[in-house]
Order: structure tokens, then sequence, then C-alpha cells
């Protein structure tokens, strides 16, 4: 019999509801949903979601994030991030794919670090007549 003890834990769902104040560094094996405050890193292996009510200040890192709340700190994501139209983030995103709704707010600069996109050389300055 095969043992599927990975799956249940890369499937799984941490919840921080909202009400719940953490002060610390939060590391999952699964996917984190956040609606409460933290004041820390946040480091999955799977995805995070930053819910309407939820805040961090801190560094956050996971495959993929979807922030509907308040975050003030960098945001590194393997595959992608997501402003919700709720968002309010300040600082720098780095990821392949960013998606920004309407009405996010974005304070910082973003990264897209893409690995089968070959590097741009820089402009030669150049008049134009």
């Amino acid at each position: 019999m095969k043992n599927n003890n990975i799956n249940i834990v890369k499937d799984s769902v941490t919840i921080i509801g909202e009400g719940v104040k953490l002060d610390g560094k939060l590391i999952s094996k699964g996917n984190v949903r956040i609606d409460g405050i933290i004041s820390g890193d946040i480091h999955a292996e799977g995805n995070i979601t930053v819910g309407v009510h939820g805040e961090i200040i801190g560094e956050i890192k996971a495959q993929v994030v979807i922030i509907g709340g308040k975050i003030d700190g960098t945001v590194d994501a393997n595959e992608k991030i997501i402003l919700e139209s709720t968002s309010k983030m300040k600082g720098d995103l780095i990821t392949k794919i960013l998606v920004v709704e309407e009405g996010a707010v974005f304070d910082g600069k973003s990264a897209m670090n893409s690995k089968d996109i070959p590097a741009i050389p820089p402009a030669k300055n150049v008049l134009l007549k």
C-alpha cells in the first residue's frame, strides 16, 4: 500500500482567522490562508491567500500568492501573484506572472524572474530625427 501522507500535507490549509494576531515566523509545507494579522515572515511550500481583513508586515514566500488585504513587505512567488481589487501592497513583488486587478493599490517595485525569458540588453542612446 502506498503512503500518501506527503499529499495530505501539501493539500492541507492552515488558517489564521480574523481576530488572531501572530508575532513571529510562520512556515508551512501546505497552503496558508490569513484573515488575521501577522508581524513576521511567512514561507509556504504551497500557496498563500491573504483575505480582505488580513494584514501582514514581513516577507512572504510561496508558489502562488493571492492578496486581498494589506501587505507591508516583500512578496516572492515562484509562479504567480494576484493583487485583488481590495488589496493594499507596499513593498516589492518578485514573480513570473503578476495580475493587478482594477482598484488594487501597489507602492513598490516588481520584478518578473522567469528563467525562460532571455534578458533584453539595455537600449542604446539613440536620437530620433
